[in-house]
């Protein structure tokens, strides 16, 4: 399942379900509802929001132990096949919303 983000202020923003949630979840939005929006005057909580979800994924980034490292090292989730993080993922939607809010125009989801 796609989720795509739309704004008249940018480009689309399309993500695979599981991360479109996380990143519906992280702006304090209800994951669950297939379509969304996140009105003119949400918009500096949203975007509050998921900076800190960002930041808070970027802590526990660098707080990875050697062991959790070596793991993937084994496992080959090195490179291209790492896995990508909260904040790799939610960045285009990040830069949206606050263009969104520079317009002054809504962000919306599963329209």
């Amino acid at each position: 399942m796609l989720i795509i983000f739309k704004s008249d202020a940018s480009a689309d923003v399309i993500m695979l379900g599981d991360a479109g949630k996380q990143v519906i979840a992280a702006m304090g939005k209800d994951s669950a509802d297939a379509k969304g929006i996140v009105t003119v005057e949400q918009l500096p909580a949203a975007i509050a929001s998921l900076q800190a979800a960002i930041e808070e994924d970027r802590a526990r980034q660098t707080e990875r132990t050697e062991a959790e490292e070596a793991a993937d090292r084994e496992e080959g989730r090195t490179g291209m096949a790492a896995p990508v993080s909260l904040a790799q993922r939610a960045w285009p939607l990040l830069d949206m919303l606050q263009q969104a809010q520079k317009e002054k125009v809504p962000v919306v989801w599963g329209v």
